[in-house]
Order: C-alpha cells, then structure tokens, then sequence
C-alpha cells in the first residue's frame, strides 16, 4: 500500500467553468482514467489499497481526477457550481486537458455512473469499466441521491451501525467537505436503456458479490451491447478495499 497522498502530487486542470481541479498521475504506457466515489477522492479510492500500482505495473498511465467537491480540487458550495451532468463535463475537460485520443475509462460507484455519462455525452475511449454500479442506479439516481442527502443533513445524528452512520464515518475519514457535496447531488443525472444500449465499445461492469447499493450489475451488463460481468469478495465499501478490483480491471484491459 502507498504510504501518503505527499508522495502523489496533484496537477492542475480548468474546468469549462474555470474551477480549478486536479489529478493524481502513477505509471508509464497506455493512458486510464479512472474515477473515484461519492466522499472519496483518488488517493483513497485508487492509491491507498494498491489498485494504481497494479494497473501501472501492468503498463498503464494511470490518470485519477478528485471530482469537484471533493479531495484537493475546488469545492464550491453554491448550487450554482453544480448544474446537471456537471462531473461528467469535468472529466470530458480532463480528457481534452490532456489531448487524449486513445485512451481507456472507468470509475468505481459514482465515478462508474460518471464514466457511463461520459460515454453518453461523447466520451470515446477503447474500453470502460463500471464498477460498484447496477442498473438502478444509472436509471433513477433519486433513491441513493436521497440516502446521501438524509446522511449530509443530519451529521453527527445517525443511528450507531445504520447505513447513514456508517456512510458519515467514511465522509469524515476522508475529509470530505459536506457542504459541497449537498449541491452536488442534485447534478445528477438519470440515463435510459435506450442511451445505455447505444455504448458500443466493451464495456465490463464489476461490483462485489454482496454489493446491491446501486441495484444488478447483472442487468447493466445485459443491456450494453459488449458489456461483461465480473464480481470480486465484498460488499459496496469493502469491494474497493480488495486486491481483486485492480486485477480485474487489468485482466479486462489487456484482453485481446
């Protein structure tokens, strides 16, 4: 496991509103962007638990943005910051930020739903990964969007054990900022079937055998037209924690 976010200095990148984000870079080879959760941030989603070291040992540059309103980047709290579909546009920035043509794209729970978004409005990279992500939560974002609105609005108030209570000890783990993350909920985006059948390119969707937060990741596998399932130990919170994501994700990758 990587020692300390210190030993991964972030660059810098303008958003088409001109907030001031960044990424995190590890490796050398074939570029991959990928996308950290709800109240994580890259470090933690993709650095902590060995999952970028793996992919850049394997051969890939592994590119990892902290969403607006969270980890290092710019973290506005006016509702004004956070128009629909506003991560989506914010990694679509990155990717021209970058000049990347040839390039792969995945994300783990929001950051999955963030990836599918990006491929609807435009994205086109070889492969992707939807990971920690089932069809209910990429055609109605208002049951989750709900949960975490319940967890932001009553800090400090949940139920020891709860879902709420145990969601509000991994946002204060991470330093999360909630109250730019309130606004952020309502960028949220639903997508159909029709849009999600239109994806073209292999897409693999991975979630952990006991993780049903975002509905079947079965479903969404059967709905994209190259889409592949894959599930690795764990539940929503303890899948990220597994060796097994990042092998996953490289195995996929370097399927030919």
């Amino acid at each position: 496991m990587a020692s300390s976010p210190a030993d991964f200095p972030v660059r810098h990148f303008r958003s088409e509103d001109g907030l001031d984000l960044v990424y995190r870079e590890l490796g050398q080879g074939r570029p991959l962007i990928l996308i950290h959760g709800l109240f994580s941030n890259s470090w933690v989603n993709w650095i902590r638990y060995g999952h970028a070291q793996l992919l850049a040992e394997r051969g890939f540059r592994v590119i990892m943005p902290d969403l607006r309103g969270h980890g290092e980047s710019a973290a506005p709290h006016d509702a004004a910051s956070y128009p629909p579909d506003i991560l989506a546009q914010d990694g679509l920035a990155l990717v021209r930020h970058l000049g990347l043509t040839d390039y792969d794209l995945g994300g783990y729970s929001l950051g999955g739903r963030t990836t599918l978004r990006m491929l609807v409005d435009g994205a086109a990279p070889r492969r992707a990964i939807l990971a920690g992500m089932g069809l209910a939560g990429i055609l109605d974002v208002h049951q989750r969007r709900g949960f975490f609105r319940h967890v932001l609005e009553d800090l400090g108030n949940h139920k020891r054990g709860s879902g709420a209570w145990l969601a509000e000890g991994f946002l204060r783990t991470t330093g999360g900022d909630a109250k730019a993350m309130l606004p952020l909920l309502d960028s949220f985006v639903d997508t159909s079937e029709q849009e999600i059948a239109a994806i073209t390119m292999p897409v693999l969707v991975l979630a952990g055998v006991d993780d049903h937060d975002n509905g079947s990741a079965a479903d969404l596998a059967a709905i994209l037209p190259e889409g592949r399932l894959a599930h690795i130990p764990g539940n929503h919170m303890t899948s990220v924690l597994r060796p097994e994501l990042g092998q996953e994700i490289a195995d996929f990758l370097l399927d030919q």
